[in-house]
């Protein structure tokens, strides 16, 4: 009976819950107490990355399938997703500058700037940059670069137009995948149509207008939280800091869905 209850699947077993909780190993003596905070806050940052790249992957095949409910709701749960990322810095900002100082020195060269997660998900959004990964490891940048070789989002939303009847310029549609995409007057005006004929379509497009401007409003609340306890200083990964953080603010990913604004 006791060897039956030990291979029975349980809680803690099928969420691996020992493995996780022995994750958490600080560096500082003592160690400082805030420092544990700072280990699970980005532990589980990286968490909800995992976790976008996989909902991207599912939305992506939804939207180029034609599916536009399904689309619908794990575009829906994307934004959620994104607002649990931008609450949590209400959590580390709890901690004072001179809390984080106290520990600062043990993290060395490691930074945030390394999380190859959220390059992934930057390349799914359609970030198409070279430098954006050559600080990573070639593995990682190989993987980096064959998300970037293929379909962003928006290549998959506008292969979801042409599903619903829409004519896109064929220098977008066919274009290489591994070079940014543009803004485009052409694909502006098809855009227009489908708010102003096709509300279900319309409604898809709203939604990555959400996820857009929830990528903003994290970038707008991680400049300000590390503004606000490290100052002016070099990040510990050897980039400038908030300089770097504040150069990616007020650049949208969908740029067409907000040129249209004025024109309604």
């Amino acid at each position: 009976m006791s060897e039956n209850y030990e291979s029975a699947l349980t809680y803690n077993s099928y969420l691996a819950v020992d493995n996780l909780l022995n994750l958490q190993k600080p560096l500082s003596e003592g160690p400082e107490h805030d420092e544990m905070l700072f280990i699970i806050i980005h532990q589980t940052y990286e968490l909800w990355f995992k976790q976008l790249i996989h909902e991207f992957s599912q939305a992506q095949r939804a939207l180029e399938g034609g599916d536009t409910h399904y689309a619908l709701s794990i575009l829906g749960r994307i934004r959620t997703i994104m607002k649990v990322c931008v609450a949590q810095v209400d959590i580390l900002e709890t901690m004072t500058p001179l809390q984080f100082n106290a520990f600062r020195g043990y993290l060395s060269s490691s930074s945030g700037f390394q999380s190859a997660q959220f390059r992934k998900v930057e390349a799914i959004l359609g970030r198409r940059d070279s430098r954006m990964a050559g600080h990573l490891p070639p593995d990682v940048q190989s993987e980096i670069g064959e998300i970037a070789s293929r379909n962003s989002i928006w290549d998959s939303f506008l292969e979801y137009l042409g599903k619903r009847g829409y004519s896109l310029p064929v220098d977008v549609i066919s274009r290489d995948k591994a070079i940014a995409y543009i803004s485009n007057p052409e694909v502006q005006d098809v855009l227009l149509k489908v708010h102003k004929s096709d509300p279900e379509s319309a409604m898809v497009s709203e939604r990555l207008v959400d996820i857009d401007e929830g990528i903003q409003e994290w970038r707008y609340r991680h400049v300000k939280m590390v503004e606000r306890t490290i100052g002016q200083k070099m990040g510990t990964g050897g980039s400038s800091g908030v300089e770097y953080l504040a150069s990616t603010l007020f650049n949208p990913v969908f740029k067409d869905l907000w040129e249209i604004r004025s024109r309604f």
